[in-house]
């Protein structure tokens, strides 16, 4: 088998699913992610938001979204800052494994951009922040492996 390598473009509809608990910091990873599918030449046209109540949700939405065959690939948004319970431990976990079985259930790449962090400051720097913005980077990976998956369909 010859290396396939993807690289992000327009590789057809994207689905971003977006948390708007933390929505200070979601509508900034929304942000990045649409800029990305701008610059990787992706129009406007072809990228559908659905808002989900929280992290929490995003799971079922990309089953849903999966489900209707029309998306070469899916983007996860949200924000679990962790707090003094152990909530976090099963939003972040349980978010992660969901979107991980749809991803591999559908055959779709399904990018996890949903930050986990400690404090609302790290969350602020890696949406646009100090530390770039996650939603941007999120959306470049969900695109690059689009590529590689039409390309593994078409027998690369």
């Amino acid at each position: 088998m010859p290396d396939i390598s993807g690289r992000p473009g327009p590789v057809g509809r994207v689905g971003i699913l977006v948390s708007r608990y933390n929505e200070l910091i979601t509508g900034r990873l929304l942000d990045g992610a649409r800029a990305a599918c701008r610059e990787a030449g992706v129009p406007d046209e072809q990228v559908d938001v659905a808002w989900v109540p929280g992290a929490f949700e995003l799971g079922a939405a990309a089953s849903a979204a999966a489900g209707t065959g029309r998306y070469a690939c899916l983007v996860a948004l949200g924000a679990v800052i962790r707090g003094d319970t152990p909530h976090f431990e099963y939003v972040a976990g349980e978010a992660a494994r969901a979107l991980s079985d749809v991803a591999v259930r559908h055959a779709l790449p399904v990018a996890f951009g949903v930050l986990t962090v400690d404090t609302l400051q790290q969350a602020v720097d890696r949406a646009g922040g100090s530390a770039g913005n996650k939603g941007h980077e999120a959306a470049m990976a969900a695109l690059e492996l689009a590529d590689v998956v039409a390309r593994l369909r078409r027998g690369a």
